[in-house]
């Protein structure tokens, strides 16, 4: 309990640091450009309740939510048929390399100019973008998993779904955690440009109106609403799911 203590009160000292840092930096320079902490902070409150901040905020969370489920069904689907048959792997391979190395801007650009510019196309770019590397890591999961189970398996006649439940699948439940991690910090950024490029709403598109007027402290309020978002659900539902996924260990 101590060492939890001391590591909160580190983590506390060193966000405390980094603001009075923030703080005398904004105030030597004194310049539009570089916004203190405190102006950021009033901006977020002022796009909070008299502006519709919120309104885009909801935008880009249901494209996020959209887009980190769909990824991670078929990266963790894709993932198992991969790692677990190797004919599968060798046909799926090549195409495989080829997703994982199109830039993201590209698919965006060819969603858009294909299926218009509408949240079918941006939530489909992001998808195809993001989908490659969950697989590469459930595929390199599954070559971990220990085999010597599935004599185990035959021998006391295990059924499929408890095999599955209660011995193939917490053997991947870390790989699955650090791939919905990766995601997850991967998919808002590549959402938050898709905005940018091709809709009317959301994050994405409210940072590009703010950079046209080059209103800073928009920017990062906007920013940081979003992050303190994203640092919620890592904190209390990522975190929280890994240590019961886990605690069969």
């Amino acid at each position: 309990m101590l060492t939890i203590s001391r590591a909160k009160n580190l983590r506390v000292l060193s966000l405390l640091t980094f603001v009075v840092f923030w703080q005398i930096l904004a105030l030597i320079l004194n310049t539009l450009t570089f916004p203190s902490p405190l102006s950021v902070l009033s901006s977020l409150y002022i796009h909070i309740f008299e502006d519709d901040l919120l309104y885009h905020l909801y935008k880009t969370f249901f494209r996020v939510f959209i887009s980190f489920f769909i990824v991670m069904f078929f990266g963790i689907l894709f993932g198992i048929l991969m790692g677990k048959y190797k004919n599968i792997d060798k046909s799926l391979d090549s195409i495989l390399v080829i997703f994982l190395n199109i830039p993201a801007i590209v698919l965006i650009m060819l969603f858009y100019i294909w299926f218009g510019l509408n949240d079918f196309a941006a939530i489909f770019a992001v998808i195809f973008n993001k989908v490659p590397l969950v697989i590469v890591n459930i595929r390199e999961g599954c070559k971990a998993v220990n085999n010597d189970f599935e004599e185990l398996k035959k021998v006391y006649k295990i059924s499929f779904i408890e095999y599955y439940k209660k011995i193939y699948f917490p053997q991947l439940y870390s790989f699955i955690m650090a791939s919905a991690r990766s995601s997850l910090s991967l998919i808002w950024k590549i959402v938050l440009v898709v905005e940018l490029l091709g809709r009317s709403d959301g994050i994405g598109f409210q940072l590009m109106m703010f950079f046209q007027f080059f209103d800073i402290k928009s920017i990062l309020a906007y920013s940081f609403a979003f992050i303190i978002i994203v640092l919620y659900i890592e904190k209390f539902i990522l975190q929280k799911l890994e240590s019961k996924f886990t605690s069969w260990r």
